[in-house]
Formats: structure tokens, sequence, C-alpha cells
């Protein structure tokens, strides 16, 4: 089996490191492509107005000035042309990736990415708490987990989103197969500051969420210490709304 990784924290983070480590552990050709600097947020945006500046590591290691699209484009498109991974693994992201996060998240554009071009595709996202990150829960318990999801097949246009809870592997409260949740209150808002001249610059800030998790949702199941996965769809259309507005438009 080959093996294609790549992440939204850059190339540095350590939570890339986690997942080279449990993409050893299903095969022997692991190859990683991943963002110069940390693009957490740019969702699945793609470099079009700028040039893909791409950094040699070692043989097998590569950093693109670019984004987790960028990098899996060019995984597969350059790198890997001549011999096409089997698996494409993004992550394993620092904080949970589950309900409205999925639409802002660069761990899922590079799943997504690799689904849109015919690849079988995993997120992984790690849950952390104020006590720390646990990544020993993703890398002990994320390779019979993928064994699993590979084994069973993807569906077409179907990339996978894993959530591990924020918690040691021994305190994992099983695995739940989830729908994508929705939390209840507006968490963005704009915090106004003052440069050393006293001209105004802003942040995107998100207030501490308060909401009550939606039963069967991927928000339930990591605070129940359960790994949520999550199958998403590339296809957005909603087949509901379709038949409501049929004959709305002559």
């Amino acid at each position: 089996m080959r093996i294609l990784i790549t992440n939204d924290d850059g190339v540095h983070a350590p939570g890339l490191k986690v997942l080279e480590r449990i993409a050893k552990a299903l095969a022997d050709e692991v190859m990683v492509v991943a963002p110069e600097t940390d693009q957490s947020g740019v969702a699945h945006s793609l470099s079009l107005s700028d040039p893909l500046r791409l950094r040699k590591i070692t043989e097998r290691h590569y950093a693109v000035k670019g984004t987790p699209t960028d990098c899996v484009i060019m995984g597969l498109r350059k790198l890997m042309i001549d011999s096409p991974p089997d698996l494409i693994l993004s992550g394993v992201n620092k904080g949970q990736n589950v309900a409205e996060d999925v639409t802002y998240s660069g761990t899922i554009a590079g799943a997504m990415e690799g689904t849109l071009l015919g690849f079988p595709s995993i997120a992984l996202s790690q849950c952390y708490s104020p006590a720390g990150t646990p990544w020993s829960c993703a890398e002990t318990l994320a390779p019979d987990l993928i064994q699993k999801i590979v084994a069973r097949g993807f569906p077409p246009g179907v990339l996978m989103n894993v959530n591990f809870p924020a918690c040691e592997p021994s305190a994992v409260q099983g695995v739940a197969l989830t729908r994508q949740g929705r939390r209840e209150q507006e968490l963005m808002k704009i915090e106004a500051r003052f440069d050393g001249r006293g001209n105004p610059y802003y942040w995107i800030a998100f207030e501490k969420p308060r909401f009550t998790a939606g039963e069967g949702t991927d928000l339930e199941a990591v605070a129940q210490n359960r790994i949520s996965v999550t199958p998403l769809r590339l296809d957005l259309t909603d087949d509901p709304a379709v038949a409501h507005f049929a004959g709305a438009f002559g």
C-alpha cells in the first residue's frame, strides 16, 4: 500500500509526525506533502494567482508554499504521478473538526481534494482539552480504524471525517458512526484592537461554545469520549429542497 499524507497545520506540526507514524503502521511507502506554514481555516482553497513553491526536505518529505488542496494536487499530479497512492490521509489536526468546522477546515479540504480526484481519503483530527492534546489517542487507535474503513470501501464521492476524543486511548468509549452536528449559537465575533500608533485592526474571534449536542452527531460522540466517524459527501445538493422548489420557476 502507498499512502499520501498532508495536513493544514504545516509541515512542522506535531500532528503530521503522528500521522506519519500511523501511515507507516499501514504501508511501506508513505509520501508527505504538507504546507510550508500553518493553513488552518483556509478550507478548500487553491492557489491560482500565486506560483506553487515546492521544497524537498527528504526523498519522501516535501513542503509546498500553498494550501492543503495545493499539496494534494502536487502529490498526485507530480510527485506520485507514476505510482499513485492507494489512500490519502489528512491530519492529524490539533483540535476537532466537527459540526460547521468542516466548512472551514483545511484538514477536511485535503481529504476532499483527494476524493474529487478519485482517491479514497480520510481526514483525522485529535480533540484537546486544557490538560493538553492526547496524541496517543489518535496514534494508538487510528491504524485499526483506518483498516476497517478501507476494508469496507468508499462510496463514490464520499470522504471520511474522523475525530478522536480528548482522552487517553484507554478511556475511549468506542466508535460512533455519526452525522455532522450543528452548534446552537453564533460563535464568531470581531475583536477590535489598536496598534502602537492608534490605528484600529481586527481579529476574528470565537465565543466559548454553549450548546446541546444533537443525538447521533459528531459533537455528541466526542463529548462522550467516543471516536466520531462521519461520512461527508462532495455533492452538497439538498434533495428535499429540490422537491420543495420543483415547479417554482416555470
